[in-house]
């Protein structure tokens, strides 16, 4: 084996291309803004049968960089990856996330598991000084807001 071919490894490459100008940004100032954002961009097909789960990335001011989907799951749950949350956070530097899933059973409230995961998301982002700001469960009526009932 030549010494030469032991070092070649790979090239990673960081890349984000946003498609608006920051003055087209949407802004988010309340989780309402974020659930009628977040409802535009789900598969109305999909909300009542399978799970999904979706970040939207902000910068400093809460103006949307994008929307980035994580996981789609079953009827009764998908993985939502914190390294791939993060990496995503990271590579379109964003400032905050706010995390979105829906519950095809139509039940608004959180599981015992979307309240632990939410936790270890803001702890894992206060490391990297990316602020989880909200969690939004939705549904095609409505939604719930972590951040609304005092959770974040």
């Amino acid at each position: 084996m030549e010494l030469q071919s032991v070092f070649k490894v790979a090239e990673i490459q960081l890349s984000y291309k946003p498609k608006l100008k920051p003055s087209q940004r949407p802004k988010i100032a309340a989780s309402s803004d974020a659930y009628n954002i977040l409802k535009e961009s789900w598969d109305e097909m999909k909300m009542g049968f399978l799970e999904e789960f979706k970040i939207i990335l902000v910068n400093r001011a809460n103006k949307v960089l994008g929307i980035c989907p994580i996981s789609l799951g079953g009827v009764s749950g998908t993985v939502a990856d914190p390294k791939l949350i993060f990496a995503a956070a990271l590579k379109a530097s964003a400032s905050g996330i706010i995390l979105a899933h829906n519950h095809p059973s139509g039940n608004l409230k959180p599981s015992q598991q979307d309240i632990n995961l939410t936790k270890k998301l803001v702890d894992g982002g206060s490391l990297l000084d990316i602020s989880v700001l909200d969690h939004i469960i939705l549904n095609e009526e409505g939604y719930y807001s972590f951040g609304d009932e005092g959770l974040i």
